[in-house]
């Protein structure tokens, strides 16, 4: 079962958005989120396939190799809302391991209709695994799933990948304590952190010898010629990754190739040469940042699990 939130209200944020980003004096800027429409997610969904993206594979293994460990935490748990789901492919595991003790309902939550429904589609053979689909942003869908939970019953909420390093650090503290919040005392947070690694291994993850990744950023701006009107010369943006390190994060930005004048919506922007459109970061943590971050935000970081192949940790949050 899908449920819908408001469409209309969505598509004028991101309008708004949109031209707040690009009408800025100094950096422009896109909020990473709206990477993620049907297209998007598809190509995202490749990107987690390539050899040179190790994150996914890491934390496949993990979940894979310590599904159980993972699960003897959990016992009350009969709720998994999962924040980002995506193709759900990764959650499988947990989701049968958990499902081996008792009947489960799980609720992912994701802006892209096309990508609930390849996770419904995913996961829907699951036996005792019942799936309550949020097409919604986080925190709403989040409110929604946990107001369903049964009395006495613990929620377990996922955020994998690397999604809480697409947020600044501050911004990400605010973000767990929303989080926090939101639940109870005792239910859980999974959250997976991508860990400092040598940079060899980090600019090809984001700029993959396919080039799946730069379609995945120009993506953005037919996104803007679809929705908005836009008319944006796709030919005209290059797809650069870089590394920051006083923040220790990966930026992903598109790279203006002239003096040009792109209109949306009667609205116009000016973008010089080598201007850029910052769309994306990817926070990179030390092993050990995960336990300041749940104490910041009221949460007890009680396990942790590293895989060693590619510097990735699955963090157990509980909620104080």
């Amino acid at each position: 079962m899908l449920i819908h939130d408001g469409g209309t209200q969505f598509a004028t944020s991101f309008a708004e958005e949109v031209r707040d980003g690009l009408g800025r004096n100094g950096q422009k800027e896109l909020p990473s989120k709206y990477l993620y429409d049907d297209i998007g997610s598809a190509l995202f969904e490749a990107i987690t396939y390539l050899p040179e993206y190790g994150l996914t594979q890491a934390e496949e293994r993990i979940l894979q190799r310590h599904s159980a460990e993972i699960a003897e935490y959990l016992t009350a748990h009969g709720m998994v809302v999962e924040l980002g789901s995506g193709s759900g492919r990764k959650t499988r595991q947990i989701l049968e391991t958990l499902a081996r003790h008792k009947s489960m309902i799980y609720c992912p939550i994701e802006i892209s209709s096309a990508a609930l429904v390849s996770c419904e589609r995913e996961l829907d053979d699951l036996a005792r695994v019942s799936i309550l689909g949020f097409e919604a942003e986080y925190l709403d869908g989040l409110s929604r799933a946990v107001a369903r939970r049964q009395p006495g019953e613990a929620v377990l909420v996922l955020f994998l990948g690397s999604s809480i390093g697409n947020f600044d650090r501050h911004p990400a503290d605010e973000f767990l304590r929303k989080i926090r919040r939101t639940i109870e005392p005792g239910d859980t947070l999974l959250l997976g952190t991508d860990l400092d690694k040598p940079l060899e291994q980090l600019i090809p993850a984001y700029d993959d010898s396919l080039g799946v990744t730069e379609a995945f950023n120009r993506n953005l701006l037919a996104r803007i010629n679809r929705e908005l009107g836009g008319d944006f010369d796709l030919s005209q943006f290059q797809h650069i990754a870089l590394y920051n390190f006083h923040e220790r994060r990966i930026e992903m930005h598109l790279r203006s190739a002239k003096n040009q004048v792109v209109t949306i919506d009667k609205a116009r922007f000016m973008f010089r040469s080598d201007e850029t459109i910052w769309t994306e970061s990817c926070h990179k943590y030390g092993k050990y940042e995960p336990f300041e971050m749940a104490r910041r935000t009221g949460f007890e970081c009680i396990a942790q699990w590293v895989d060693v192949e590619w510097a990735f940790a699955e963090n157990l949050f509980v909620a104080v």
